[in-house]
């Protein structure tokens, strides 16, 4: 099985040479801004052979941009479009189901690029040489700089490990070059024999994630003190933004991205604990795609001041980036992360299979059931479930040979069998001890 990673390596540059690069970076935006300009004034199309064919020669006379790049910014642009016509077929889907009424403003009008990266295509644009150095096509020619990394990944680099496209990354506050490079690696295959064990994590607002083994082993990783300084730094952006003098801008300069590293850093910290934690293991995650849509909130002047906050919350929480840091560290170190139904896993008891929302009593961390009066922590009740559904993810592997990584329950009449399967499921009392 082939793996991607990213390896970011911290480029040394002259005055010259930083200059050149940020030329570059900055030719590279202005040439995806026009092209996203044209698309947009010519049906918001995202076909990457129209948009190449048309602008190709423009790029190269207006920017100066060479030839591999001036490939790249249609490209880009393309994906662009495409991924913002997908949004906006999912939001006419979800909006015809009535799970939003919200309409989709993506595309009325061009996106605009603000950050500079670009990307370069090894071997033509960039490569490597000896002595950890790497050569780098700018708008004046191939620049040749030093650079250093994570001893791993260079490693790996100077192992001749299979090496993809790479993006330019300026870190403005330190006014530092950074180059990300993909890296291609070879990781053994799952079987059904090597993954015997499985592991189920639940996230959530006051608990960011909680683990439970069919064993009864649980994890907390509570988010009370991370969730606060996050909400700091939102406020402050807040009030900068409103203020809008120069020195509130140059604040704002100052301080940017400290809430995005934040909740960054906190996500590998947790990620990497949990994969450490259980090698060799199939580890479940809930499918959480387009929870927002499919979760009823009060919101407006319905909802009180504590219901906003928690929509704020629910919705500026980085999920999908822990289970995607989850999803690839359990591929390096020998385990496998799938997606399993996340379809009342908070609400269904384990012991008895009832699902009702008054198993939530005021929507809080205890769990009560109403049919049997099995009583625990709510975020762990949503861990073994998630638990016991990769259980039976992992038995349908074993007799099929088939594993699926993510719910097939395209179509009502399957989702209903499947969720009948999980309603069957019973947790063992000898590994569910009472509050």
């Amino acid at each position: 099985m082939k793996h991607v990673i990213t390896a970011k390596l911290k480029l040394h540059t002259d005055p010259a040479q930083f200059t050149a690069l940020r030329e570059t970076q900055l030719a590279y935006r202005d040439a995806l801004n026009h092209v996203s300009r044209y698309s947009f004034a010519h049906g918001k199309t995202s076909n990457q052979r129209t948009l190449q064919h048309a602008c190709y020669d423009d790029i190269r006379l207006l920017f100066g941009l060479p030839a591999q790049m001036a490939c790249n910014v249609p490209r880009q642009v393309g994906a662009t479009y495409k991924s913002l016509w997908t949004k906006a077929k999912h939001n006419a889907e979800a909006h015809k189901a009535g799970h939003t009424k919200k309409r989709y403003k993506g595309l009325d009008q061009p996106p605009k690029y603000v950050s500079p990266t670009l990307t370069y295509n090894y071997q033509r644009d960039y490569g490597f040489k000896k002595d950890q150095q790497v050569s780098i096509l700018t708008l004046q020619g191939r620049v040749v700089l030093s650079y250093r990394g994570y001893e791993k990944h260079v490693a790996l680099i100077g192992q001749g490990a299979s090496i993809g496209a790479a993006k330019l990354w300026y870190d403005k506050p330190r006014k530092q070059f950074y180059l990300l490079v993909s890296l291609e690696l070879e990781v053994e295959d799952p079987t059904p024999q090597t993954h015997t064990q499985v592991v189920g994590v639940d996230v959530g607002q006051r608990y960011l994630a909680v683990t439970a083994t069919l064993t009864g082993q649980a994890s907390f990783f509570p988010g009370k003190q991370v969730r606060a300084t996050a909400d700091h730094y939102a406020r402050l952006r807040k009030r900068l933004q409103k203020k809008g003098t120069r020195s509130a801008t140059r604040r704002l300069l100052a301080i940017s991205g400290r809430e995005r590293r934040l909740k960054q850093d906190r996500n590998h910290l947790i990620s990497r604990r949990i994969v450490d934690a259980h090698p060799q293991r199939l580890i479940g995650l809930e499918d959480l795609t387009h929870i927002r849509e499919r979760t009823r909130r009060k919101r407006g002047k319905k909802a009180s001041k504590k219901q906003r906050r928690a929509n704020l919350h629910a919705s500026s929480w980085a999920f999908a980036e822990l289970h995607g840091y989850i999803a690839y560290k359990a591929l390096l170190s020998g385990s496998l992360a799938i997606k399993v139904d996340a379809y009342h896993t908070s609400q269904a008891c384990p012991r008895c299979g009832h699902a009702s929302a008054d198993n939530r009593p005021n929507k809080g961390l205890l769990f009560v059931c109403q049919e049997c009066g099995y009583r625990l922590h709510a975020d762990l009740i949503g861990a073994r479930n998630v638990a016991l559904r990769t259980l039976l993810t992992q038995q349908d592997w074993m007799s099929t040979g088939i594993l699926s990584v993510s719910p097939d329950v395209s179509c009502e009449e399957a989702k209903a069998r499947q969720r009948q399967r999980y309603r069957e499921l019973r947790w063992s009392t000898d590994t569910s001890p009472r509050l």
